[in-house]
């Protein structure tokens, strides 16, 4: 008949030479101790790391704010220069004309029209603070993939202009997301998250019932209960991008 394993060591030379290091560690983990001890002083020594990064993202926002200051008061000293530049020299009046006639396709000056305004929300808790029936946490906010599914479906339609949080995209713009907060130009911005475009609302509305990817997260409000919804707007106006351009080379064609 087999005998269960007994949970009891046995005493061998090895264990004897262990149990003569058992005072040892015990003298050098009371020191480890003792010395973090001293050093947190009757702090929390991993609280710090974590209130520096609890203060690292608005200390970068503030910084973000003073360079756009700075960018747009350059910028405004840049376009009185060239106007003064333009008024004694025909080449560069004729570049600024075509500098501006390209202005609204970059998104660079303020653009009014009819179109809609798309809004993205994390589902509300259930009332005893629990989450739907089979939804992890993560099912129930709003992912970079949704807001990305619907921007490109908007443009897909043939929008004139399109804005995340009032903030204008163009071409070079990123659609990120840490967690359920958006990262856009630099700054940060939680849900709901509001999509305004300017073109035809009969074509935005089109495109987003075909695009695969707004069905898949459409699939999740019906499941989760997330938040979406799409109204036309008579009149919206987004403003210019206001940001640096992120361009590193750019090349002159040959004239």
């Amino acid at each position: 008949m087999a005998t269960a394993r007994s949970l009891r060591p046995r005493m061998t030379r090895g264990g004897t030479a262990w149990a003569a290091l058992v005072p040892v560690v015990a003298l050098a983990a009371g020191l480890l101790f003792a010395t973090s001890s001293q050093t947190a002083q009757g702090t929390d020594l991993r609280g710090g790391e974590a209130t520096e990064l609890s203060a690292l993202i608005p200390a970068r926002e503030g910084a973000v704010a003073a360079q756009e200051e700075q960018l747009a008061a350059l910028q405004e000293q840049v376009q009185a220069l060239t106007d003064q530049a333009a008024s004694r020299n025909s080449d560069v009046a004729a570049a600024r004309d075509a500098g501006e006639a390209g202005a609204l396709s970059a998104g660079l000056v303020p653009l009014t029209g009819p179109g809609v305004e798309i809004t993205l929300d994390d589902a509300p808790r259930r009332p005893d603070g629990s989450l739907p029936i089979g939804a992890r946490p993560d099912d129930v906010v709003i992912h970079q993939s949704d807001v990305q599914a619907v921007v490109n479906a908007v443009w897909a339609s043939g929008a004139d202009a399109v804005a995340i949080m009032d903030q204008r995209l163009i071409a070079t713009s990123a659609v990120r997301c840490v967690g359920n907060v958006l990262l856009l130009h630099g700054r940060t911005w939680s849900p709901p998250f509001v999509v305004t475009a300017i073109g035809d609302p009969d074509a935005i509305r089109a495109q987003l019932a075909a695009s695969p990817q707004v069905q898949v997260f459409q699939q999740a409000v019906e499941d989760y209960g997330l938040g979406f919804a799409v109204q036309e707007r008579g009149e919206l106006t987004l403003p210019a991008y206001d940001g640096p351009p992120t361009m590193e080379y750019a090349t002159a064609a040959a004239g």
